[in-house]
């Protein structure tokens, strides 16, 4: 029996954790010693050992190259200061495990008597302990893969019995402290993966019975180097292990390097991204530099080597190199003279692993069998080309060929099927265009008892799927993103060991035969964007032979599947089940049940109806991915007091009918990272358990906008950062709490907050806010000018408010600013000086505000970046400066309605972007980096602007706006002519200068301009005819010359007399069709009128109208639904889907008033 006083703290101890997955389940008996992780002492009934890490599976992604982590069983929570009462513990490991961020606790350090203390990969943050030093029996220190930050404490060096030591993967940083000397019986020592600086310390040398050594910095940060002259790594005499990884002047240390060669029992050395070169590697002459014997896996990767002389040296400093790794360099021959330049006969024999990836080598295959021991050969990422001749060879021995991602040609050799050995062959990512019949009988001989992974991504292979039973030891097949078309015969059976299939983002129809039910070892099949179209229900039956015990992912996504819902209990191994984007249809049965072991469910964007209740989901203990979004005739209707015995981390239900009630069994739901119950016809206020589960949370995105939530959020205090929070439209009022501030991203547009000050002025500075969209709120009164806090604020949308006063001085501290809307404000005065300093704006929106004074002529010497330069209705006068021609990618300039007067500047030829025609197939988003210790990478952001157009404003969002070049100077003062210059604006889809005081003549080759959607010069001076190249604009959608004093006779025809008169009225000396008024004389010789090809690249063309819904459907089926396979983009892809709705909106009201005007 354990002692008691032990018991209670392990009690106590539990109750600080969530055990989610019942690790802790045993731990209520009496005697502690049985419980599970825990082991006492036979003799005096103490606890020696608790062992609780979490369990992991490592799984290799064939296709990708990567292993994924997934997670099965782990605790959280705290580690209660309970466990000092176990004095005799000697074992604690508890890695692999979430403590969310929480700091090691120091009171680890009083139990004296551990000797292996693991607390690798479980989310630790903050410093390492001090008082690990007092630790002196300790043998076994594994601290990695965590957060933990600061320098290591030099107390460490006290732990004279310590044998194995790594601190590798978290945020160190600092000197290594030279007391790690100190540890004399030190046999592993891995301090990789920190942010380093300074010298390796000499006393390093001291560690003479030190077996593996791994150093280096992560990345670029920290400055790790070596004291050339230094000779601390020749003392360890036991080393068989050494990488230095981005050593800052390795490259310049010829002593230490011949140091390291002379390391007598060396096996593995890698010198990775230490910008080792050619010249430098070649400068240690053969004669008198020599590897040990004994080495036998060298790592030259991501150096900048570009010759193949570095592998003719090789082979003369070494001898029985078994492994080689040259990835990642710049290698730029031919394959065969890079092969050739290696082939010393003793290179040649002892060769097993050879790793060329990432360079830039070309040429072809050459015969490789030669190369008599190698096993694996890996060229990915290279310009291999052509095709592979028939008759190389390929080593005896070689298991492993990859050659991904080159520009191969034509299919596969049959002498790579006569390979006998070959296990895995990956081809995926190039050119081959063969039948994949073809493919599968070169690959019929002695390599279809061998082969296990065979991966085909990406091709342009064709034909049908064949059988691939003669593949009789295949475990994973991977033909996914070709071009295979048509049914699957009924015939074809699967290899009865395959366990992995992926045929998705080809054009497969019908259904799934019979046979792929009969794969007894299928564990994974994905058939995901395809044009599947049988009923699911039959897909189910075909599938219930053995495969039904084995199947553990199915993934049907993105086909055109129709039908109910059948039982899915059968399948009783399945953890993953993926049908989105389909058209299943009819009521979900009351009665259906999904399988008990179901991790993930998505059946987003499909058209089921009815009810789920709390029964469907009674035996989905494991269910931890829902995703329902987009079945609007779903109800989840669940009892008041359910309690789901699931822990979900990403919650799926936008669309779906929720409310009216916010759904109480929400309040269970503690551990999601992504929520979206955006649309769901919730009337009521969040209940404060909500936000309360929120603020302590970590990197949440959550989604409830369009909604009728309403009243006051509470504060709380938020402990980490957040992602994305998106509450608007819905009926939210009061202040914005200060806590909102710890998100990445945050849109609390279209609500009813009125007071900004206490979330924009709450001290201290907010380094990871980069959008925030405070628009069509209630706020007033002055703009708060705090914004100084926020120092990474990329986008800021304040428009559609009744702000007033000043646009605050502050606004000119945020640098990294690339979108300011302040657009429907009562904003007055002049624009600040200040603003000049935000160098990075792309578009800048002050329109509908009373804003004064000039233009200032630093908008265009200081914001060159300038797109979308939005001033209308406002009050500026003045002319326009010169300085706004040195604008070179705007876009969109709107100064209309306000009282600009002077001439139109000539130089807006220099507006380079209008002068280029935009395609309507290739167009690039906006982005900003976001950098934070959970991500660094480019967010894409959307941009929209409230434009007049054709009469009526219009909302331009997205890609449509991007393709949209305007300018808009209409309802000023401005005088003079036209200047020729805008004949060169050959981009241009639309120009207002309507409602001015211009004279002169239209330029006569405004023609040019022939992507004018709409042009309108109304109510000017203008004088002279009708320029006949205007009749060159054959897609011209608007046109407005009216109230000028134009004469002659209208161009006849072209569709310039398809608008109605009133496009020409007030016009005295104007005649001609479509006007009453007839040309004197009768009607004069038509001059030849010179037709414009029409150029697919512009931007309202009638093909674009048109293609645009086609182009939709290929890209969302052949595109899209790959994009969706990647859970992380799924959210973005949405996003595009509903923005696309908009821009279609947009263009359909474009056409009824262009036909409105001609009728």
């Amino acid at each position: 029996m354990c002692i008691q006083t032990e018991r209670e703290a392990l009690l106590q101890f539990k109750a600080a954790l969530v055990d989610d997955y019942g690790m802790l389940s045993s731990w209520t008996t009496s005697d502690c010693c049985q419980w599970q992780g825990i082991r006492c002492s036979n003799l005096t009934a103490h606890v020696l050992m608790l062992d609780l890490h979490g369990q992991v599976k490592f799984s290799h992604a064939f296709a990708d190259d990567i292993t994924d982590i997934v997670w099965q069983r782990y605790i959280r929570g705290e580690i209660h200061k309970s466990l000092m009462e176990l004095q005799q513990l000697n074992y604690l490991n508890l890695s692999w495990n979430y403590f969310q961020g929480r700091g090691i606790p120091e009171f680890l350090g009083s139990l004296t008597n551990l000797r292996y203390l693991d607390l690798s990969h479980s989310d630790f943050e903050g410093k390492i302990p001090t008082q690990f030093g007092s630790l002196s029996h300790l043998k076994y220190l594994n601290l990695a893969s965590n957060s933990l930050e600061g320098s290591i404490p030099r107390q460490l060096g006290n732990l004279s019995q310590l044998q194995h030591l790594d601190l590798s993967y978290n945020s160190l940083e600092g000197n290594i402290p030279s007391q790690i000397g100190n540890l004399s019986q030190l046999l592993y020592l891995d301090l990789s993966g920190n942010s380093f600086e300074g010298s390796i310390p000499s006393q390093l040398g001291n560690l003479s019975n030190l077996q593996k050594l791994y150093l280096g910095r992560y990345y670029d940060d920290g400055a790790l180097k070596i004291d050339d002259g230094d000779h601390w790594v020749s003392n360890l005499i036991s080393l068989t292990h050494l990488s230095l990884v981005f050593i800052s002047n390795l490259n310049t240390s010829h002593s230490f390097l011949q140091m390291i060669a002379k390391l007598p029992t060396l096996r593995e050395l890698s010198l990775s991204e230490c910008s080792l070169s050619d010249q430098f590697i070649l400068s240690l002459r053969p004669s008198k530099f020599n590897f040990s014997s004994s080495l036998s896996i060298l790592d030259l990767s991501s150096n900048s080597f570009t010759s193949s002389m570095i592998l003719q040296w090789l082979s003369n400093v070494t001898s029985n190199l078994v492994e080689l790794h040259l990835s990642d360099n710049h290698l730029t021959e031919d394959l065969p003279s890079i092969l050739h330049n290696l082939s010393s006969a003793c290179v040649r024999h002892s060769l097993q692993d050879l790793d060329f990836k990432y360079n830039q080598i070309t040429g072809s295959i050459p015969d490789l069998s030669v190369f008599s021991s190698l096993r694996s050969l890996f060229l990915d990422g290279n310009k291999l080309s052509g095709k592979i001749p028939e008759g190389i060879r390929l080593p005896f021995h070689l298991k492993s060929l990859s050659i991904r991602s080159n520009s191969l040609e034509g299919g596969i050799p049959k002498s790579f099927g006569n390979s006998c050995a070959l296990s895995s062959l990956d081809m995926s990512y190039n050119n081959l265009n063969k039948e994949l019949a073809v493919i599968i009988h070169q690959l019929s001989g002695c390599a279809r008892f061998s082969l296990q992974e065979l991966n085909l991504r990406g091709n342009q292979i064709n034909g049908t799927l064949p059988d691939l039973s003669i593949f009789s030891a295949l475990k994973r097949m991977d033909i996914s993103e070709n071009q295979l078309h048509g049914k699957i015969p009924e015939s074809n059976k699967l290899p009865s060991l395959l366990e992995s299939l992926s045929i998705r983002s080809n054009i497969l129809e019908g259904g799934i035969p019979k046979s792929f039910g009969n794969a007894c070892a299928l564990r994974s099949l994905d058939m995901s964007n395809n044009s599947l179209s049988e009923e699911f229900p039959m897909i189910i039956h075909h599938l219930s032979g053995c495969a039904r015990y084995s199947l553990e992912q199915l993934y049907l996504g993105m086909n055109q599947i129709n039908g109910t819902l059948p039982d899915l209990s059968i399948f009783s191994s399945l953890r993953g089940l993926y049908l989105y984007g389909n058209k299943l249809n009819g009521e979900i049965p009351k009665d259906i049940k999904f399988p008990p072991q179901l991790e993930e469910l998505d059946m987003q964007s499909n058209s089921l109806k009815g009810v789920l209740t709390d029964y469907h989901f009674a035996n989905m203990s494991k269910l931890v991915y829902l995703e329902l979004s987009d079945n609007s005739l779903v109800t989840l209707a669940f009892s008041q007091n359910w309690v789901p015995p699931f822990q979900l981390r990403h919650i799926g239900l936008r669309s779906c009918k929720l409310g009216p009630v916010f759904p109480k069994w929400l309040e269970t739901q503690n551990q999601f990272d992504d929520i979206d119950i955006s649309n769901a016809g919730i009337a009521d206020m969040v209940p404060k358990w909500f936000w309360a589960n929120l603020a302590f949370q970590e990197w949440i995105s959550m989604n409830i906008s369009y909604n009728n939530l309403h009243g006051i959020i509470p504060n709380f205090p938020i402990k980490n950062i957040q992602y994305s929070l998106t509450l608007g439209p819905n009926q939210f009022d009061g202040p914005i709490p200060p806590f909102l501030r710890g998100f990445l991203f945050l849109d609390l547009s279209k609500n009813k907050f009125s007071d900004s000050r206490s979330f924009l002025c709450v001290n201290g500075t907010v380094e990871t806010l980069y959008q925030l969209d405070l628009s069509s709120n209630r706020f007033s009164g002055k703009i708060p000018d705090c914004w100084s806090h926020f120092k990474s604020l990329s986008y800021l949308d304040l428009s559609h408010n009744n702000f007033s006063g000043r646009i605050p001085t502050s606004m000119g501290s945020l640098l990294h600013l690339q979108a300011l809307l302040l657009r429907n404000n009562k904003l007055t005065d002049e624009m600040p000086f200040s603003l000049r300093s935000c160098t990075n704006l792309v578009m800048l929106d002050i329109a509908e505000n009373r804003l004064s004074g000039l233009i200032p002529a630093w908008i265009g010497s200081k914001l060159q970046q300038l797109q979308f330069l939005i001033l209308g209705r406002n009050n500026f006068h003045g002319s326009l400066p010169l300085q706004i021609c040195y604008l070179s990618d705007i876009q969109l300039l709107d100064v209309s309605l306000n009282s600009m007067s002077g001439q139109i500047p000539k130089c807006i030829k220099n507006f380079t972007s209008m002068t280029q025609k935009t395609s309507s197939r290739y167009y690039q988003g906006h982005s900003y980096h976001v950098n934070t210790i959970r991500m660094s990478s480019n967010y894409t952001y959307d941009l929209n602007a409230l434009l007049m157009w054709k009469g009526s404003e219009q909302m331009f969002k997205n890609n449509v706006l991007l393709l949209l070049k305007s300018i808009d100077l209409s309802s000023n003062h401005f005088s003079g002519e036209i200047p020729l210059e805008i004949e060169n604006l050959f981009g241009l889809v639309s120009l207002n200068l309507s409602r001015n005081h211009l004279t002169g003549k239209i330029p006569s080759n405004i023609g040019k301009l022939t992507s004018l959607d709409f042009l309108d010069l109304s109510r000017n001076h203008l004088v002279g005819s009708i320029p006949l190249s205007l009749t060159q604009i054959d897609r011209l959608g608007m046109l407005d010359l009216s109230h000028n004093n134009l004469s002659g006779e209208i161009p006849t025809g072209t569709q310039l007399q398809s608008f109605n008169a009133s496009c020409y009225e007030d016009n005295l000396d104007l005649c001609g069709p479509p006007l009453e008024k007839l040309c004197i004389g009768g009607k004069p010789a038509q001059e030849p009128i010179v037709k414009v090809p029409e150029d697919e690249n512009l931007l309202f063309t009638r093909e674009f109208y048109m293609s645009m819904a086609i182009g939709f459907v290929i890209s969302f089926w052949g595109v899209f639904g790959s994009i969706l396979i990647n859970r992380s983009w799924r959210h973005a892809y949405f996003k595009f889907i509903s923005n696309f709705s908009n821009a279609i909106y947009v263009m359909a009201a474009v056409k009824v008033f262009k036909w409105h005007h001609r009728g």
